[in-house]
């Protein structure tokens, strides 16, 4: 006989999470902000892609951006120098943001008159692939270093999001990375993704991220 109750916790989190990751896409659907939530694993080039995207469309769109972060105000310091509105966010220990740490981020940063908030999460492929943060895309970028076999070991990750940045192509002679191979793990999982390879440090690939998300913040502005 049981002498003690069990709690399915992780699926209660889970479930609590998605109502308020729907109410707070709603909300933001309503006031026309686009917000996008950017993954990845560490260094794999996201706030240097960041800048490269702030440089394609700060002339054309408001962006603020949401540095999330374990304790660490590095890449928050190195955005703002673009002028761009930019908070920190730290996660006080945990890996992932959900969607009610996304609010409050949104809330401190500002969103009257931004077009485009992108959320750059934690540097991890497993956490932040579990939690909805109520954005209306979600991007993570694979850098050429960590291998055309990612698919294969996070799976979860790749199969939820809608656009995969390729990054570091530019050093894809020095890594025994196959490009074709990568896609057809990829699509296996997530046929409809959108996947574009770029450098962020040649700045190769980004005029096409960069419509990318020009036509996914008209088509939210326009819904």
């Amino acid at each position: 006989m049981d002498t003690f109750k069990v709690l399915e916790i992780k699926k209660s989190v889970y479930e609590s999470n998605d109502k308020q990751a729907e109410l707070l896409r709603t909300e933001l659907k309503k006031d026309k902000v686009f917000l996008l939530n950017l993954m990845s694993s560490p260094g794999s080039g996201k706030t240097t892609t960041l800048l490269r995207t702030i440089e394609a469309l700060k002339d054309e769109m408001k962006i603020g951006i949401m540095e999330a972060d374990i304790d660490s105000d590095v890449d928050a310091y190195t955005v703002a120098e673009t002028g761009t509105k930019v908070i920190q966010l730290h996660s006080g220990g945990m890996c992932h943001l959900d969607a009610d740490m996304t609010k409050r981020g949104l809330e401190g940063l500002g969103t009257e008159g931004i077009d485009l908030a992108v959320l750059e999460n934690i540097g991890n492929l497993i956490c932040t692939a579990e939690f909805d943060t109520g954005a209306a895309k979600n991007a993570m970028i694979l850098s050429v270093p960590e291998g055309d076999d990612k698919p294969l070991k996070y799976p979860v990750m790749f199969s939820m999001v809608d656009v995969l940045l390729v990054n570091k192509i530019d050093a894809m002679e020095f890594f025994n990375f196959n490009m074709d191979l990568l896609k057809e793990h990829v699509l296996k999982l997530n046929p409809k993704i959108k996947i574009i390879p770029i450098s962020a440090k040649t700045g190769e690939g980004t005029d096409e991220w960069a419509e990318w998300l020009r036509t996914e913040v008209r088509k939210w502005k326009e819904q």
